[in-house]
């Protein structure tokens, strides 16, 4: 289904013919103003036509205007991938540059944290196992261990598949 823009300039082109013809005239307000409108549509077709043609080549003028397109197309395109190849931001000298940086900070914090731990006192989280027994009339896969922490005085009793806890075990 075409617009009614469509079939305007259908019309004003003479390419509507009959039915399509008899409707899109039959919808028109003012069919009096449009055949004006068309009238004045085809002399200003006609008078472009006339001062606007188009002027036809030689065949030496058309090849040298081959030429000066090629020229141009070339031209534009070395000077944008020179220009493309010139401004990379990650040059060989900002990549050196970066890098010794990046090294100098790494540097830097590695020396302020191995600074402030000193690898001769004990850790915080060091513990020592008193004792680990595994109990087979219990259970044969069982077994128990204590760990204490000297500096908060605190002993761990740590047991794995025990069914139940031995009698020598129970809390004093």
């Amino acid at each position: 289904m075409k617009t009614f823009e469509e079939k305007w300039t259908a019309w004003l082109d003479g390419q509507l013919s009959g039915r399509e013809l008899e409707e899109f005239e039959a919808s028109l307000p003012e069919k009096a103003t449009a055949e004006a409108e068309k009238v004045d549509v085809r002399k200003l077709c006609a008078l472009l036509k006339r001062e606007l043609g188009v002027s036809a080549l030689t065949n030496e003028d058309f090849f040298s205007h081959q030429l000066r397109e090629r020229i141009m197309r070339e031209t534009s395109v070395s000077s944008a991938e020179r220009e493309a190849k010139a401004s990379t931001w990650w040059t060989i000298p900002r990549l050196l540059w970066t890098g010794t940086a990046s090294l100098a900070v790494f540097l830097v914090f590695t020396i302020f944290v191995i600074r402030d731990k000193n690898p001769a006192e004990e850790s915080q989280y060091l513990t020592q196992i008193l004792n680990a027994r595994v109990d087979p009339v219990v259970s044969p896969n069982a077994t128990v261990s204590m760990f204490e922490v000297k500096q908060d005085r605190v002993t761990v009793l740590w047991t794995e598949g025990l069914q139940s806890l031995p009698a020598d075990y129970a809390a004093k």
